[in-house]
């Protein structure tokens, strides 16, 4: 890849790569831990709403009270996006915010790293646009899900092979998408009290448990990578990295996928709650379908697991290592003008589906809550139908009484039109 030579050189020529962090939180860190030891990037600006858990995160992966001191912590996401760096992450999970924060690095005229997904998915396609107009990179945040998965695609696509399914694998029950925060801790095996105390966030984890999370990462996969979302949402087929090319292949074949060309999320349960063998809990996955009988052929001699037919095969990675491995996407952007992952289309969406009963004059409180959870659909459907996002379900009061189940509208939520991401939603709309 060349990008630690590449950042080498422009730390022996003194002008490292500058960039400023929004967000200090978990994903944050990991990428601060690893810093110190890459010659040629600097993280000049940190920005958090507490100034002061910033500077003790920074302690707390290791770094030293010089380098703390030469960094400016800030308590303004807007001032690190204009602050004159190469490079703006934004790491804060809050799709408003984090829409805002990217406008302002595109305004600034510095490449942004989208960690935060959730305003990817919102309004990414508006994103990317405005950022390829002003001559800068906007880039999925390599280390996550997305990003890894879009490697893999653009690996299999540049060596000629088709995309028969691409995705990550999560722990699953269909009982998941009714858990709240009030009992989310049982699922991980945890106390409330022992997750309170290593500083976790139940509503956070809710979201991965309750599906949110999966569906916010296959839309933007689907949208980064031209691929398709099932019709009626992510199937979640129990699945072992074994199986993958036999599970994952059209249903004629005896696949669970209506088509080629889909994104998918397979469980590390089984449907009756027991472990899937070898499962791909952590990880990533592309199933790709040879293009000739020699290519599949090849398949065989040099040990891929292929399906039944051994037109079909898998590769996958069975971990990511999310922050930790952030600063590849901080060095392709400043070093080789590139993103690690993009938003390019609009082709998947993650849309609020009621948790439960509900009447006219309620507050949803969003992604991972206990009012509703994210289900990912085709943007044809999400616009058709103007589906509320769940990027813009949190505090805001329903309009109309809906039953558990029922997938909202936006007419259904009395949205704000004169904010930010709601402009740009409408702008998607359109």
């Amino acid at each position: 890849m060349n990008l630690a030579r590449l950042a080498a050189e422009r730390a022996s020529e003194g002008r490292p790569v500058r960039a400023a962090l929004i967000g200090a939180g978990k994903f944050g860190s990991m990428f601060l831990s690893q810093v110190p030891h890459i010659a040629g990037l600097e993280v000049t600006h940190i920005a958090d709403l507490d100034p002061d858990r910033a500077r003790a995160a920074c302690r707390a992966v290791g770094w030293d009270e010089a380098r703390i001191a030469r960094t400016a912590f800030l308590d303004s996401g807007t001032a690190a996006a204009e602050a004159g760096v190469d490079v703006v992450i934004e790491a804060t999970g809050a799709p408003g915010p984090g829409i805002a924060h990217a406008l302002a690095a595109i305004a600034a005229r510095a490449h942004i790293v989208m960690v935060n997904v959730e305003a990817d998915v919102l309004a990414g396609a508006v994103l990317a646009g405005q950022a390829r107009a002003a001559g800068v990179v906007y880039s999925m945040a390599y280390g996550d899900q997305p990003a890894l998965v879009a490697e893999m695609v653009d690996w299999a696509r540049a060596t000629g092979f088709e995309v028969a399914a691409a995705g990550k694998g999560t722990k699953y029950l269909p009982a998941y998408h009714q858990v709240t925060p009030d009992d989310v801790w049982s699922h991980y095996g945890l106390t409330p009290e022992a997750a309170a105390a290593a500083g976790m966030n139940p509503q956070m984890f809710n979201s991965f448990l309750d599906g949110t999370k999966s569906a916010i990462e296959m839309a933007a996969i689907a949208n980064a990578c031209d691929l398709d979302v099932p019709g009626d949402g992510l199937g979640f087929p129990p699945c072992g990295v074994d199986d993958l090319a036999h599970v994952l292949r059209p249903r004629p074949l005896g696949g669970q996928l209506a088509r080629d060309g889909m994104v998918e999320v397979v469980s590390s349960l089984e449907r009756d709650g027991r472990p899937v063998f070898r499962d791909l809990r952590w990880g990533v996955y592309v199933v790709l379908r040879a293009p000739n009988d020699y290519a599949a052929a090849c398949f065989r001699q040099y040990g891929l697991p292929t399906d039944t037919t051994g037109r079909y095969a898998s590769m996958y990675k069975p971990f990511h290592l999310i922050g930790l491995e952030l600063s590849v996407s901080v060095l392709s952007a400043a070093l080789r003008s590139e993103p690690t992952g993009q938003t390019r289309g609009w082709h998947g969406d993650a849309v609020a589906v009621a948790k439960r009963d509900m009447r006219a004059g309620e507050q949803l409180d969003g992604e991972g809550g206990w009012t509703v959870w994210g289900k990912a659909v085709p943007a044809a459907r999400s616009r058709t139908e103007a589906l509320l996002p769940i990027g813009l379900a949190h505090g805001v009061v329903l309009t109309r009484d809906v039953t558990a189940g029922e997938v909202l509208r936006m007419s259904d939520a009395a949205l704000d039109e004169a904010a930010q991401p709601v402009m740009l939603r409408r702008q998607m709309l359109a």
